[in-house]
């Protein structure tokens, strides 16, 4: 069975490009081998991810990253059975929310910023899916 985990977290330390690299380097290395695939955005202090992927893994990942020192105030934004991935493209993909135009966040938001903790679940994903179709994923990592 699929499913998919969408998630917020806040930044427990400053981000600095090589606090991202290793992530998403960790990501790649660790998520092939167990099924999962997903996409991460980031801004100055938040993480927006979503994980899909079997239930089993996708549950033990998720307790991983809330025990990583690296993420504070983990929070479940959306969970849900799917019947195909959405992500199935990217082992972790990436996208710097800073390099976004401000316009595509404020369609989904009250700011144009990126605050997956003041909007729906719903809004949340849009605004992934938005990402996808205008190709501002980077780093594929497959």
């Amino acid at each position: 069975m699929l499913v998919r985990l969408l998630y917020a977290s806040r930044a427990a330390a400053p981000l600095t490009t090589a606090v991202v690299d290793s992530i998403l380097e960790q990501s790649r290395k660790n998520n092939a081998p167990r099924g999962i695939t997903g996409m991460l955005c980031f801004s100055e202090d938040i993480f927006l991810q979503a994980l899909e992927g079997g239930r089993n893994e996708v549950c033990e990942l998720f307790n991983t990253i809330v025990r990583d020192p690296r993420n504070a105030g983990v929070r479940i934004l959306s969970y849900e059975e799917i019947a195909e991935r959405r992500f199935g493209g990217w082992t972790m993909g990436q996208v710097n929310i800073n390099k976004v135009n401000p316009s595509l966040l404020l369609k989904y938001a009250t700011k144009a910023t990126l605050d997956p903790f003041n909007c729906s679940g719903h809004a949340s994903m849009a605004l992934l899916n938005e990402l996808i179709a205008t190709a501002a994923v980077v780093n594929r990592g497959n």
